[in-house]
């Protein structure tokens, strides 16, 4: 050793000083932690995996939706609230949407459009917001009315020019949402025309009582939360309980087994497994 060049020496111990670190805290160190965590938290450490008769059926971190094979909701389960994860709860595609309150304009489909996302075109979160509102409402039997929402379930945005007005998120031959605004007639918009050069005007409507809660209309940021807000579980209750024969106080009483209190006693808000109380009513 010693007879060998002093760059070679420098490479050499280098590579011991890789090759123990490899061994160190890519070994010893990740197997020394998980045999802690599977001592000390072994359901954790693994997942909080839930099963149901013996065969895993989801996470108690990681929500999923309750729908059929046309994805419509299954009226015996509590809904979770929307994804922008992959498909849904996709967790390896965990995102939010990147929509903002700014996002307001749809992009109309245009069958003669020159590509695919074109001829499909895109709703803005507003829009989103609206469509699902409008579906919730009508699943549990109430008004799916919010501001700044057109009784179709669109936002209710126009641009504005000096001779007319146009809502936008509407596509013709629908009846635009009013019929004047500061005494221009409204238009229903049609695909394929520009209307950026008009002034984007929100209209709030005349709401003051909102039933569908806010967590029922907006996905997480992470796609994958498995928890609602005990508003939106108690909207769910009474059809919880419709469609299961079950007495609406034993649903509810469930819905508060099953309801976890603020973090640290302070931070955020009460709010519901979904999962977890929806395998408790099927025991039930």
């Amino acid at each position: 050793m010693d007879r060998m060049p002093g760059w070679v020496r420098q490479h050499v111990a280098a590579l011991r000083a890789l090759l123990m670190l490899t061994v160190v805290t890519g070994v010893i160190y990740p197997l020394l932690v998980t045999g802690v965590a599977q001592v000390l938290f072994s359901d954790k450490a693994n997942g909080s995996l839930i099963e149901k008769d013996g065969k895993v059926v989801g996470s108690a971190l990681i929500g999923q939706t309750f729908t059929d094979a046309n994805g419509n909701p299954i009226g015996k389960y509590f809904q979770s609230r929307p994804s922008a994860a992959g498909d849904g709860y996709d967790p390896t595609a965990t995102s939010a949407s990147n929509l903002g309150p700014e996002d307001v304009i749809d992009t109309l489909p245009d069958p003669n459009g020159a590509d695919k996302a074109a001829k499909e075109g895109r709703q803005s979160l507003l829009t989103q917001v609206c469509a699902r509102s409008k579906a919730v409402g009508a699943l549990e039997g109430v008004s799916g009315a919010r501001p700044y929402c057109t009784p179709d379930g669109f936002g209710a945005v126009l641009k504005v020019f000096p001779d007319r007005a146009v809502s936008v998120n509407q596509t013709c031959p629908a009846t635009p949402f009013i019929a004047t605004y500061q005494g221009l007639k409204v238009e229903c918009a049609k695909p394929g025309e520009d209307y950026a050069a008009g002034r984007t005007v929100p209209v709030r409507g005349n709401v003051r009582d909102v039933q569908v809660p806010t967590d029922a209309v907006t996905s997480s940021g992470s796609g994958l939360d498995p928890q609602i807000s005990v508003a939106y579980a108690e909207l769910q209750a009474p059809r919880v309980a419709r469609e299961r024969r079950l007495p609406l106080e034993r649903v509810k009483a469930l819905i508060a087994v099953h309801t976890t209190g603020r973090a640290l006693g302070f931070m955020g808000e009460p709010a519901v497994n979904v999962l977890e109380l929806n395998l408790a009513l099927d025991r039930a």
